[in-house]
Protein backbone atom coordinates (compact mmCIF):
# COMPACT_ATOMS: atom_id res chain seq x y z
CA UNK A 1 0.00 0.00 0.00
CA UNK A 2 1.37 3.41 -0.98
CA UNK A 3 1.17 6.04 1.75
CA UNK A 4 2.44 9.57 2.20
CA UNK A 5 2.77 9.09 5.97
CA UNK A 6 6.40 9.21 7.12
CA UNK A 7 7.81 5.82 8.14
CA UNK A 8 8.79 5.83 11.81
CA UNK A 9 11.32 3.29 13.03
CA UNK A 10 12.00 2.39 16.67
CA UNK A 11 13.27 -0.66 18.53
CA UNK A 12 14.67 -2.16 21.69
CA UNK A 13 18.42 -2.38 22.27
CA UNK A 14 19.78 -4.99 24.64
CA UNK A 15 21.87 -8.16 24.97
CA UNK A 16 20.25 -10.62 24.79
CA UNK A 17 17.00 -9.15 23.52
CA UNK A 18 15.15 -11.93 21.66
CA UNK A 19 12.91 -12.54 24.70
CA UNK A 20 11.60 -8.95 24.76
CA UNK A 21 7.83 -8.43 24.57
CA UNK A 22 8.31 -4.80 23.49
CA UNK A 23 7.93 -5.51 19.74
CA UNK A 24 4.56 -7.16 20.39
CA UNK A 25 3.41 -4.13 22.40
CA UNK A 26 4.60 -1.37 20.10
CA UNK A 27 3.71 -3.09 16.83
CA UNK A 28 0.21 -3.69 18.20
CA UNK A 29 -0.16 0.07 18.76
CA UNK A 30 1.26 0.85 15.31
CA UNK A 31 -1.42 -1.39 13.75
CA UNK A 32 -4.15 -0.22 16.12
CA UNK A 33 -3.66 3.46 15.25
CA UNK A 34 -2.96 2.89 11.55
CA UNK A 35 0.55 4.32 11.72
CA UNK A 36 3.31 3.82 9.19
CA UNK A 37 6.24 2.36 11.09
CA UNK A 38 7.85 -0.61 12.78
CA UNK A 39 9.44 -1.56 16.09
CA UNK A 40 12.32 -4.03 15.87
CA UNK A 41 14.77 -5.99 17.99
CA UNK A 42 18.26 -4.47 18.22
CA UNK A 43 20.63 -7.09 19.70
CA UNK A 44 23.74 -5.12 20.66
CA UNK A 45 26.73 -6.56 22.50
CA UNK A 46 28.07 -4.39 25.35
CA UNK A 47 31.27 -3.52 23.51
CA UNK A 48 29.16 -2.16 20.60
CA UNK A 49 26.80 0.04 22.58
CA UNK A 50 28.56 3.31 21.66
CA UNK A 51 28.39 2.59 17.93
CA UNK A 52 24.78 1.44 18.21
CA UNK A 53 23.37 4.41 20.12
CA UNK A 54 25.26 6.98 18.05
CA UNK A 55 24.18 5.18 14.89
CA UNK A 56 20.47 5.72 15.54
CA UNK A 57 20.51 9.04 13.67
CA UNK A 58 22.26 7.66 10.60
CA UNK A 59 19.87 4.70 10.41
CA UNK A 60 16.79 6.93 10.52
CA UNK A 61 15.45 5.77 13.89
CA UNK A 62 13.08 7.95 15.89
CA UNK A 63 14.68 6.36 18.94
CA UNK A 64 14.76 3.13 20.89
CA UNK A 65 14.23 1.49 24.23
CA UNK A 66 17.34 0.54 26.19
CA UNK A 67 17.26 -2.62 28.26
CA UNK A 68 19.66 -4.86 30.17
CA UNK A 69 22.66 -4.49 30.26
CA UNK A 70 22.82 -1.05 28.64
CA UNK A 71 20.63 1.21 30.82
CA UNK A 72 23.58 2.84 32.58
CA UNK A 73 26.19 2.50 29.82
CA UNK A 74 23.99 4.39 27.36
CA UNK A 75 23.67 7.48 29.58
CA UNK A 76 26.91 9.24 28.55
CA UNK A 77 26.12 8.55 24.89
CA UNK A 78 23.11 10.89 24.70
CA UNK A 79 23.27 14.67 24.44
CA UNK A 80 20.62 15.43 27.07
CA UNK A 81 19.24 13.45 30.00
CA UNK A 82 15.80 14.10 31.47
CA UNK A 83 16.10 15.19 35.15
CA UNK A 84 14.09 12.20 36.40
CA UNK A 85 16.32 9.77 34.49
CA UNK A 86 19.39 11.55 35.86
CA UNK A 87 18.12 11.08 39.40
CA UNK A 88 17.32 7.41 38.78
CA UNK A 89 20.77 6.92 37.26
CA UNK A 90 19.62 4.94 34.22
CA UNK A 91 17.80 5.47 30.93
CA UNK A 92 15.43 3.09 29.16
CA UNK A 93 14.38 5.34 26.27
CA UNK A 94 16.38 7.27 23.69
CA UNK A 95 14.71 9.87 21.47
CA UNK A 96 16.29 11.27 18.32
CA UNK A 97 15.19 14.90 18.38
CA UNK A 98 14.32 16.91 15.26
CA UNK A 99 17.74 18.58 15.34
CA UNK A 100 19.46 15.18 15.46
CA UNK A 101 20.46 15.33 19.11
CA UNK A 102 19.78 12.37 21.40
CA UNK A 103 17.70 12.66 24.57
CA UNK A 104 17.57 10.03 27.31
CA UNK A 105 14.52 9.28 29.44
CA UNK A 106 13.45 6.72 32.03
CA UNK A 107 9.80 5.66 31.73
CA UNK A 108 10.03 2.82 34.28
CA UNK A 109 9.05 5.17 37.12
CA UNK A 110 5.87 6.25 35.30
CA UNK A 111 5.13 2.65 34.33
CA UNK A 112 5.37 1.39 37.88
CA UNK A 113 3.21 4.09 39.46
CA UNK A 114 0.57 3.74 36.75
CA UNK A 115 0.42 -0.03 37.29
CA UNK A 116 -0.51 0.62 40.93
CA UNK A 117 -3.12 3.20 39.97
CA UNK A 118 -4.62 0.80 37.41
CA UNK A 119 -5.04 -1.78 40.18
CA UNK A 120 -6.25 0.69 42.83
CA UNK A 121 -7.16 4.15 41.46
CA UNK A 122 -7.30 5.64 44.97
CA UNK A 123 -3.76 4.49 45.83
CA UNK A 124 -1.54 7.11 47.46
CA UNK A 125 2.19 6.85 48.08
CA UNK A 126 1.78 8.59 51.45
CA UNK A 127 -0.85 6.12 52.70
CA UNK A 128 1.73 4.39 54.89
CA UNK A 129 5.21 2.86 54.95
CA UNK A 130 6.51 1.07 51.85
CA UNK A 131 8.72 -2.02 51.94
CA UNK A 132 10.86 -2.55 48.85
CA UNK A 133 12.77 -5.79 48.33
CA UNK A 134 15.86 -5.60 46.11
CA UNK A 135 18.37 -2.88 45.24
CA UNK A 136 19.05 -3.45 41.54
CA UNK A 137 18.30 -1.33 38.48
CA UNK A 138 14.53 -1.71 38.65
CA UNK A 139 14.55 -0.76 42.32
CA UNK A 140 16.26 2.54 41.49
CA UNK A 141 13.36 3.70 39.30
CA UNK A 142 10.73 2.47 41.75
CA UNK A 143 12.38 4.09 44.78
CA UNK A 144 12.63 7.45 43.02
CA UNK A 145 9.05 7.17 41.75
CA UNK A 146 7.67 6.41 45.21
CA UNK A 147 9.67 9.19 46.84
CA UNK A 148 8.55 11.74 44.24
CA UNK A 149 4.92 10.69 44.75
CA UNK A 150 5.20 11.51 48.45
CA UNK A 151 6.10 8.27 50.25
CA UNK A 152 7.20 9.21 53.76
CA UNK A 153 8.92 5.98 54.85
CA UNK A 154 10.55 3.54 52.40
CA UNK A 155 12.18 0.47 53.93
CA UNK A 156 14.72 -0.98 51.51
CA UNK A 157 15.67 -4.64 52.10
CA UNK A 158 18.31 -6.36 50.00
CA UNK A 159 20.19 -9.61 50.34
CA UNK A 160 23.43 -7.57 50.27
CA UNK A 161 22.95 -4.92 52.93
CA UNK A 162 25.77 -2.77 51.57
CA UNK A 163 23.91 -2.28 48.26
CA UNK A 164 20.78 -1.18 50.11
CA UNK A 165 22.83 1.19 52.27
CA UNK A 166 24.53 2.64 49.20
CA UNK A 167 21.18 3.34 47.52
CA UNK A 168 19.72 4.84 50.70
CA UNK A 169 22.77 7.10 51.02
CA UNK A 170 22.58 8.11 47.35
CA UNK A 171 18.86 8.93 47.30
CA UNK A 172 18.47 10.07 50.91
CA UNK A 173 15.22 10.37 52.85
CA UNK A 174 12.68 8.83 52.95
CA UNK A 175 14.65 5.69 52.01
CA UNK A 176 16.40 3.70 54.72
CA UNK A 177 18.20 0.36 54.50
CA UNK A 178 16.94 -2.64 56.47
CA UNK A 179 18.87 -5.94 56.78
CA UNK A 180 17.43 -8.83 54.75
CA UNK A 181 17.04 -10.83 57.96
CA UNK A 182 14.54 -8.17 59.13
CA UNK A 183 12.41 -8.18 55.97
CA UNK A 184 9.37 -9.60 57.75
CA UNK A 185 9.63 -7.07 60.60
CA UNK A 186 9.74 -4.40 57.87
CA UNK A 187 6.19 -5.42 56.85
CA UNK A 188 4.73 -4.07 60.10
CA UNK A 189 2.11 -1.36 59.31
CA UNK A 190 3.25 -1.18 55.66
CA UNK A 191 0.76 -0.02 53.01
CA UNK A 192 2.72 -1.41 50.06
CA UNK A 193 5.12 -4.32 49.54
CA UNK A 194 7.20 -4.32 46.36
CA UNK A 195 9.37 -7.17 45.09
CA UNK A 196 11.98 -5.88 42.62
CA UNK A 197 14.23 -8.96 42.88
CA UNK A 198 14.30 -11.87 40.43
CA UNK A 199 13.18 -14.23 43.21
CA UNK A 200 9.98 -15.94 42.09
CA UNK A 201 10.84 -15.58 38.42
CA UNK A 202 10.69 -18.70 36.26
CA UNK A 203 13.91 -20.64 36.83
CA UNK A 204 14.77 -18.72 40.02
CA UNK A 205 14.29 -19.58 43.68
CA UNK A 206 10.99 -18.40 45.21
CA UNK A 207 10.97 -15.33 47.40
CA UNK A 208 11.22 -16.45 51.01
CA UNK A 209 8.96 -14.14 52.99
CA UNK A 210 5.92 -14.69 55.21
CA UNK A 211 3.18 -12.09 55.01
CA UNK A 212 1.63 -12.50 58.45
CA UNK A 213 2.89 -9.10 59.63
CA UNK A 214 1.64 -7.26 56.55
CA UNK A 215 -1.66 -5.39 57.15
CA UNK A 216 -4.52 -6.84 55.07
CA UNK A 217 -5.20 -3.51 53.37
CA UNK A 218 -1.67 -3.33 51.92
CA UNK A 219 -1.03 -3.65 48.19
CA UNK A 220 1.43 -6.34 47.14
CA UNK A 221 3.36 -5.71 43.94
CA UNK A 222 5.80 -7.94 42.08
CA UNK A 223 7.60 -6.63 38.99
CA UNK A 224 8.26 -10.20 37.80
CA UNK A 225 5.91 -11.11 34.94
CA UNK A 226 7.15 -14.61 34.04
CA UNK A 227 5.21 -16.22 35.61
CA UNK A 228 2.42 -13.66 35.82
CA UNK A 229 1.25 -15.10 39.15
CA UNK A 230 4.37 -15.44 41.28
CA UNK A 231 4.31 -17.34 44.57
CA UNK A 232 4.36 -13.96 46.36
CA UNK A 233 1.26 -12.74 44.51
CA UNK A 234 -0.53 -16.05 45.01
CA UNK A 235 0.12 -15.86 48.76
CA UNK A 236 -1.02 -12.24 48.82
CA UNK A 237 -4.29 -12.96 47.00
CA UNK A 238 -4.96 -15.83 49.39
CA UNK A 239 -4.75 -13.34 52.28
CA UNK A 240 -7.07 -10.91 50.51
CA UNK A 241 -4.51 -8.34 49.36
CA UNK A 242 -4.82 -6.47 46.07
CA UNK A 243 -1.97 -8.02 44.05
CA UNK A 244 -0.27 -6.14 41.20
CA UNK A 245 1.65 -8.22 38.65
CA UNK A 246 4.67 -7.07 36.67
CA UNK A 247 2.92 -6.96 33.32
CA UNK A 248 1.22 -3.68 34.25
CA UNK A 249 4.59 -1.96 34.68
CA UNK A 250 5.88 -3.40 31.40
CA UNK A 251 2.84 -2.20 29.45
CA UNK A 252 2.67 1.21 31.08
CA UNK A 253 6.36 2.07 30.73
CA UNK A 254 5.97 1.55 26.97
CA UNK A 255 3.28 4.24 26.64
CA UNK A 256 5.36 7.44 27.11
CA UNK A 257 8.17 5.96 24.99
CA UNK A 258 5.70 5.34 22.16
CA UNK A 259 4.43 8.90 22.56
CA UNK A 260 7.95 10.29 22.20
CA UNK A 261 8.45 8.50 18.87
CA UNK A 262 4.99 8.32 17.31
CA UNK A 263 3.35 11.46 18.71
CA UNK A 264 0.41 9.96 20.62
CA UNK A 265 -0.09 8.38 24.03
CA UNK A 266 -1.54 4.91 23.35
CA UNK A 267 -4.20 3.22 25.43
CA UNK A 268 -3.85 -0.11 27.18
CA UNK A 269 -6.59 -2.34 25.82
CA UNK A 270 -7.72 -5.76 27.09
CA UNK A 271 -6.78 -7.10 23.64
CA UNK A 272 -3.17 -5.93 24.05
CA UNK A 273 -2.88 -7.44 27.51
CA UNK A 274 -4.25 -10.77 26.20
CA UNK A 275 -1.81 -10.66 23.31
CA UNK A 276 1.19 -10.18 25.60
CA UNK A 277 -0.07 -12.68 28.20
CA UNK A 278 -0.22 -15.30 25.43
CA UNK A 279 3.56 -14.95 24.99
CA UNK A 280 4.39 -15.54 28.66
Amino acid sequence: MVTDKPFILAGVMGWPVAHSRSPAIHNYWIRHYGLNGSYVLLPVQPERITDAVRGLRALGFAGCNITIPHKVAAMPLVDRIDPLAARIGAINTVVVEKDGTLAGYNTDAYGYIQSLLDAQPAWRADAGPVTVLGAGGAARAILVALAERGAKDIRLCNRSLDKAQALAAEFGAPIRAVPWEQREEALEDAALLVNTTSLGMKGQDPLDIRLERLPRHALVSDIVYVPLETPLLAAARERGHIAVDGLGMLLNQARPAFQHWFGLLPELTPELRRLVEATL
